[in-house]
């Protein structure tokens, strides 16, 4: 059984081939599919993907930072709104975003804490989105650090120290395709970290691993980046994948 702990299933980019891609993903084991939330611009899609794949997809429920801007406020309403309507599985992606635009960082940062304080009351984990922010994104996970905050550092592109960092607020780390990239240097130095802390993610349709790099990314690509974590770990197909589902069902519980 694979999982995949991060893949935007209703994106616009899968709308021609959604139920082939589909299949294709569970034809290579993959069974498992997390789904983050962007904003409330996408929540009927997400809703749609769940009736249409009901015992495969599980959501969650989050404003990206990208997606923080002058109605922030609006967005968090609509957030919390659902979250106190039904349940999910995570809270996610938040966190900060400093590569597009830098103005919004003090909303970006509010956004990220109240959501992690909300994850907190419902007892749910986090998947955090970081792009450009370490820094910003360690300084609100030290104010709120706690037994009962952790979760998945989403796309882990850090350094071995950072990753280290990560895994100290009982972050596990998200590991997609950047791991095949040539100059992705995570694959340098992440047979230093126990693959107990390892998820397996696509981010499709973005961030394709090699040798689709620059192409759609897809669920079933998660099989390449097994390939490379067999490299660096001298372990198994079969037992990166197990290792790695086990470690989602600790953070989502399921």
């Amino acid at each position: 059984m694979i999982t995949d702990t991060h893949t935007h299933l209703y994106s616009e980019q899968f709308d021609e081939d959604r139920n082939d891609m589909m299949q294709r993903a569970k034809n290579a084991g993959i069974s498992r599919f997390f789904i983050p939330a962007i904003d409330s611009s996408y929540t009927e899609r997400m809703f749609d993907l769940e009736k249409n794949y009901p015992t495969d997809v599980f959501l969650m429920m989050g404003l990206h930072p990208t997606s923080v801007k002058e109605n922030y406020q609006e967005e968090l309403a609509h957030v919390k709104e659902w979250l106190d309507k039904r349940s999910f599985y995570a809270i996610g992606e938040i966190g900060i975003d400093l590569y597009w635009d830098k103005s919004f960082l003090p909303q970006q940062q509010e956004a990220f804490r109240t959501q992690i304080q909300w994850a907190k009351e419902k007892k749910l984990p986090i998947v955090i989105h970081c792009r450009e922010a370490f820094d910003e994104i360690f300084e609100v996970l030290e104010t709120e650090k706690s037994e009962d905050l952790y979760g998945i550092f989403h796309c882990f592109t850090g350094t071995l120290e950072q990753a280290q960092k990560a895994i100290s607020y009982n972050m596990k780390l998200g590991i997609g395709g950047v791991a095949t990239f040539k100059n992705g240097k995570i694959d340098k130095f992440l047979n230093q970290i126990d693959i107990k802390h390892v998820v397996l993610e696509t981010d499709a349709p973005y961030l394709a691993p090699t040798p689709y790099r620059g192409k759609r990314n897809e669920s079933s690509y998660i099989t390449n980046v097994i390939d490379k974590l067999v490299d660096i770990y001298g372990l198994s197909f079969d037992e990166i994948s197990e290792i790695t589902t086990q470690n989602s069902k600790e953070v989502f519980g399921v």
